[in-house]
């Protein structure tokens, strides 16, 4: 080799070593780099960008009437898209007029314009199409079989998204006792109160990105399954609930209306077998807008007075014979004046009357008088039947009720003898119910409760049983006399010409409030409650109902107290004949026995033939002790028939 190329080989070379050498170093060190040094992170970021954790949703339990019904329930719901980018040429023009047919026909959208979308979009490389929306299992499966889609997501480009909704088979029925779960701050209803057991727990599933909008799903050898939550059992009676929204519905209508609401509970229990709350919307019909029984308070007007007589016999300031004289039904305190609804005045009358006739001059001039020095104690007994506590029911939102006090600011001078007939005071509807019911109950004061169980397919997870929230409301004696004022409003009092039924024995209450009177507005709220059959008492219930049209009438027992009867009616024609047939012997012992007492009273009745705790009544009542052998009905008596008797004498009964 010359001389002269071997100094252009060693210039090039050296050329390379001072160019070229260190450029390819930097490159295997940056490979290095890259490999083994931040290799980790990179392969970690690209995984992200293409394969990713799914939720996937528990199905939430359902939720269910007495008897099986569902009142909710998760369905499946599918959204469904198209690639039109993924079939071939041949595959796609030679199907997509038969394809947009069927969409068609499916979603109501013309043809046409379904084809045109989807070639636009495949000409502009769109891959992602909507076709339809919400889409039930039935239609999805016939989307499945369309033309192209049939194919699949591979070769026919269809794109399907699953999700669940709520879905309720009475519809609006119910609605808002059901209620709602919408995170953690938007809860109500059963479904709010008891989200912890319906709503299950989420599973994760690993899935591949292939292409924009579409994942594959991946092994599922790391996937969490979700778990679905747990059934709730209600004790709604759907044929109650029926009767009770489409006779509220019918009255609000009748009368124009605001809102109302409708309670039905068990009396022994304190189960809710209906509740039911109707609000007008904008376009004037009816919906379950609010749940109005459980967070609405109002002043109760004459239902309150029912708990200021009971204070007045439990205090002993009164009794049911006591007279009051109403006068011309005007009673003047410092500048307000009480009036009485029939005009003119009741005159003289017992205190019972003041119930049946709901005299508001009646009922402010026995508190009053009997109270006015001294107002804490007549507010001290509202609070010792625990009017101010809230019923502390299975649903959020529960109003709580306003009870004025004489410690408080805004006592004044005219707070004791307005809360006599009830303004001043704030309850919910099912407040009062709770408290009625406890009335009905002889003075056992139930907790309201929806829910009876929380199951997971047959396996009971959890009872809810009957909880007692004042074990006395009142003396036996009071509870007696109240039971049978209750009796005479519907008799013979402001309940009889709407309330009093030829079917049904029932008890309770009218109450006719002004509502904005500060306002000087002439609005009122009609409502009754009470409880049926009267004398050995099933039911009980309170209908309220807003801002009637006054033109058309306002009075508790014409526009509440007519629903109620109907109601009444028919669930107790609902009632098992069984049930009705021991209401019935009952009853009838309880005539024959009180027959007995009021002919027989220093000599000894005839007692064979009747059952034990009957002649126990009759003999206990003739002031005679009572030694019993066996069980059972009276078969012999150790004192005959027609012979004379003493106080404290020993009788001996063999039952059999």
């Amino acid at each position: 080799m010359s001389k002269g190329n071997i100094n252009i080989t060693s210039r090039t070379l050296l050329v390379y070593l001072i160019l070229v050498l260190p450029f390819a170093i930097g490159i295997i060190l940056q490979l290095f780099y890259i490999q083994y040094i931040k290799g980790n992170e990179y392969r970690a970021l690209a995984k992200n960008l293409t394969i990713k954790e799914f939720r996937v949703k528990a199905n939430r339990g359902n939720i269910y009437a007495n008897d099986g019904s569902i009142l909710a329930t998760s369905e499946p719901k599918y959204d469904i898209f198209f690639d039109p980018t993924v079939p071939s040429d041949k595959i796609f023009y030679n199907n997509i007029n038969v394809l947009a047919n069927k969409i068609s026909r499916l979603t109501g959208e013309p043809a046409n314009r379904i084809k045109k979308r989807f070639v636009s979009a495949r000409k502009a490389g769109v891959q992602f199409v909507k076709v339809a929306k919400k889409l039930n299992f039935s239609s999805y499966q016939q989307v499945k079989n369309f033309p192209v889609f049939k194919l699949g997501m591979f070769k026919g480009g269809l794109i399907v998204k699953y999700h669940t909704e709520r879905a309720f088979p009475l519809g609006d029925v119910l609605k808002r006792t059901i209620g709602f779960s919408r995170g953690q701050a938007n809860k109500a209803g059963l479904e709010g109160y008891y989200d912890k057991y319906l709503k299950g727990r989420d599973g994760m599933k690993k899935k591949q990105k292939i292409k924009s909008g579409v994942w594959r799903p991946l092994s599922d050898i790391n996937d969490i399954d979700p778990e679905d939550g747990y059934d709730l059992v209600t004790n709604i009676q759907v044929d109650f609930q029926d009767i009770a929204h489409q006779e509220l519905k019918k009255q609000l209508i009748n009368y124009e209306a605001d809102h109302g609401s409708v309670i039905i509970m068990d009396v022994e229990t304190g189960a809710v077998k209906a509740m039911v709350n109707l609000g007008k919307t904008k376009n004037g019909d009816y919906e379950e807008i609010r749940n109005y029984a459980v967070y609405e308070t109002m002043e109760p007007g004459s239902t309150f007075k029912v708990f200021s007589v009971m204070a007045l016999l439990e205090d002993n300031y009164a009794q049911p014979e006591s007279i009051v004289d109403t006068q011309d039904g005007k009673y003047k305190i410092y500048n307000k004046t009480v009036r009485d609804a029939h005009y003119g005045g009741f005159g003289k009358i017992t205190l019972s009357q003041v119930i049946e006739k709901s005299s508001n001059v009646g009922i402010v001039k026995f508190v009053y008088e009997n109270y006015n020095k001294q107002p804490q104690k007549f507010v001290n007994r509202m609070y010792g039947f625990g009017l101010h506590n809230q019923t502390g029911i299975d649903i959020k939102g529960e109003g709580k009720p306003i009870i004025p006090d004489p410690k408080n600011d805004n006592w004044s001078g005219i707070s004791l003898p307005w809360m006599a007939y009830g303004y001043g005071v704030e309850l919910t509807p099912l407040q009062i119910l709770t408290y009625y019911n406890g009335i009905a109950n002889d003075g056992k004061v139930m907790k309201p409760y929806l829910a009876s169980e929380i199951k997971q397919f047959d396996k009971s997870i959890k009872k809810f049983k009957p909880q007692i929230l004042n074990s006395s409301l009142a003396s036996s004696n009071t509870i007696h006399e109240i039971q049978k004022m209750l009796r005479g409003v519907v008799l013979r009092g402001t309940g009889a010409e709407y309330v009093k039924s030829p079917y049904v024995d029932i008890a309770g209450k009218t109450g006719t409030a002004q509502a904005d009177y500060w306002k000087g507005a002439k609005q009122y709220i009609a409502s009754f409650v009470g409880y049926f059959p009267a004398d050995h008492p099933r039911y009980s219930m309170i209908v309220v109902i807003h801002k009637p049209n006054p033109e058309k009438g306002y009075y508790g027992a014409q526009v509440a107290g007519s629903v109620f009867k109907k109601i009444a009616e028919y669930v107790y024609g609902k009632t098992p004949m069984e049930v009705h047939l021991a209401m019935e012997k009952t009853e009838n012992t309880h005539k024959k026995a009180d027959l007995i007492l009021a002919k027989y009273k220093t000599v000894m009745p005839d007692l064979r033939g009747l059952p034990s705790k009957d002649a126990l009544y009759i003999l206990e009542n003739l002031g005679l002790h009572v030694q019993l052998s066996g069980s059972g009905i009276v078969k012999e008596q150790s004192i005959k028939r027609g012979e004379r008797i003493k106080k404290k004498q020993l009788v001996r009964l063999k039952l059999s």
